[in-house]
């Protein structure tokens, strides 16, 4: 009887000393997601509902409501598209158009499904509103200013090597120059200026071949790995912050580069509005993290070296779009 008992107890130990470990490391080396539950109130930074795009879709087939909402880029980054896109907004331009392409890994784009010829200045089904500008080519990249550079260009994006050496993964990019984040958005920094970048859940403006630019009439949103090639070829706008599950899901569709071939496969759009325009108290408040603060900081060396009990060894480094910056709808909305 004494011999079973040791038996039994050091079988129960073999069950609990690996839990007791993973609750040891888990406390030693927080998950992301935990490093973002503990941030401060002070470190999250509001958005303004004037920089909401919210878009409202036709509901699904159980009758489930579906909203998308987008942030949109903050200045002084792809300003003449996001004024078009305001113009747009307040012309209830994209009521009654759609979702009329998604190509698998890559992007679902909506907008007027009859869209022809931007240069027109009307497309086959709605007329454009008047005073949308046309934007330059040269608008894919800002340059940079002084105020720029004191207001967060330093790379936040660390990995660890050995001996606790941080070192920025911006240096092997193989898109651009240098990576980092600033104002809460991924940005490449190239020789003749500042880019956004492609990741997942961006929203761009779909364009015809050069020089044409759109005019933010078509809009696209990532579905897929990040597509970085299309970086400075073509404007990023914003991100997609809630909602981004009703148009990954959506199905695929069967014509050239993914639009829907047949017409009755298109999602139908009910309407498009900025979070200012919409009934006082309907427009949902989020806030990101400040991509300048602590807290972010040790959430992007997280991504970067996963510690946390599933992993058995860190990365040593992290692409820009695998730290996702964190953003969150306000408490009681």
């Amino acid at each position: 009887m004494r011999k079973m008992a040791v038996t039994i107890s050091l079988a129960a130990l073999a069950v609990t000393t690996p839990l007791q470990a993973q609750e040891t490391q888990k406390a030693e080396f927080p998950s992301p997601n935990a490093i973002v539950d503990a941030a401060p109130a002070s470190e999250w930074v509001a958005i303004a509902p004037s920089d909401l795009l919210v878009m409202d879709l036709a509901p699904d087939a159980a009758g489930e409501p579906r909203r998308v909402v987008i942030q949109l880029m903050p200045a002084p980054f792809s300003q003449g598209w996001i004024g078009n896109i305001r113009k747009l907004a307040a012309a209830k331009f994209w009521d009654g158009t759609s979702i009329n392409r998604v190509q698998d890994n890559y992007v679902v784009q909506w907008g007027d499904a009859g869209y022809d010829n931007p240069e027109s200045g009307e497309t086959e089904q709605k007329a454009l509103p008047e005073g949308l500008e046309t934007v330059p080519e040269s608008d894919y990249v800002t340059q940079m200013t002084d105020d720029m550079i004191t207001t967060g260009i330093a790379a936040h994006i660390v990995s660890q090597a050995s001996n606790d050496d941080y070192f920025p993964t911006n240096g092997t990019d193989p898109y651009i120059n240098e990576t980092s984040f600033m104002a809460g958005w991924p940005f490449g920094f190239a020789d003749e200026g500042v880019a956004p970048i492609h990741c997942y859940a961006m929203v761009g403006v779909g364009r015809n071949l050069s020089p044409n630019t759109g005019s933010g009439a078509e809009l696209y949103t990532v579905i897929g790995h990040a597509p970085r090639h299309l970086d400075r070829n073509i404007a990023v706008v914003g991100r997609i912050i809630e909602g981004i599950e009703h148009l990954s899901s959506l199905p695929r569709g069967k014509g050239q580069l993914g639009f829907y071939a047949d017409a009755s496969k298109r999602i139908p759009i009910t309407s498009i509005r900025m979070g200012d325009a919409l009934t006082e108290g309907s427009s949902p408040a989020f806030e990101y993290l400040n991509t300048e603060s602590k807290t972010f900081t040790q959430y992007a060396e997280a991504r970067a070296n996963r510690r946390d009990p599933f992993f058995i060894k860190p990365a040593g480094g992290a692409d820009i779009c695998n730290i996702p910056v964190p953003v969150r709808r306000v408490s009681g909305e």
